[in-house]
């Protein structure tokens, strides 16, 4: 009887100890959804994002522009300015070109007066080669457009003239010029030496 009771025991615990594992259950074994397991994607940008955007490349493309301008507008300038100063240097030497001739003529002619032994005609000649030296520089002067400015007994003009002293001079109205103690002179309209004048009161 001992022998009979005892068998079941055995079968039942050999039942679950052969090492089998439990069935899972359905929440472990459950495949994830496809809406899980995708990435998010990003968010549109919304309208007013998109204007800041275009707004902001304009603004970059402007700033660019002007840059360029700016910086091309300043190499005009220097390119002007340089180009004006070689002009000016130009003119200023072709001038000084033609009077280096009257320059050597007065150095002919003071050497000439040094060398005289004081003979008859040696001073005539030395003062005829002086006139001449004096006509060929003011045929350089006019040549350039210099211009003598002509007085007269003209009335005072505070344009072209400069008063120095005025006086009571016979035959000579009040507010015209009496004397003229320096000439002056204008190129074309612009005047570089007013005339220093006496004026009659």
């Amino acid at each position: 009887m001992t022998e009979n009771t005892s068998q079941p025991e055995d079968v039942a615990a050999d039942h679950h100890g052969d090492g089998e594992s439990a069935p899972e259950s359905p929440a472990e074994s459950a495949p994830e959804s496809p809406a899980e397991s995708a990435p998010e994607s990003p968010a549109e940008p919304t309208p007013a994002a998109a204007e800041i955007e275009e707004l902001r490349r304009e603004r970059d493309e402007l700033r660019d522009r002007w840059l360029r301008s700016a910086a091309e507008f300043d190499n005009f300038r220097k390119r002007m300015r340089r180009e004006l100063e070689e002009t000016r240097v130009l003119a200023v030497a072709e001038l000084l070109r033609d009077l280096l001739e009257v320059l050597d003529n007065f150095e002919r002619a003071v050497i000439a007066m040094r060398e005289s032994s004081g003979q008859e005609g040696e001073l005539e000649n030395w003062k005829s080669g002086v006139d001449l030296i004096h006509q060929r520089f003011k045929d350089i002067l006019l040549a350039q457009g210099l211009e003598r400015i002509e007085v007269g007994d003209a009335e005072f003009d505070p344009s072209l003239h400069e008063a120095i002293l005025q006086i009571e001079k016979e035959g000579v109205a009040p507010g015209r010029i009496a004397e003229v103690v320096q000439p002056g002179y204008r190129l074309r309209d612009l005047v570089i030496r007013p005339c220093r004048v006496i004026v009659a009161r």
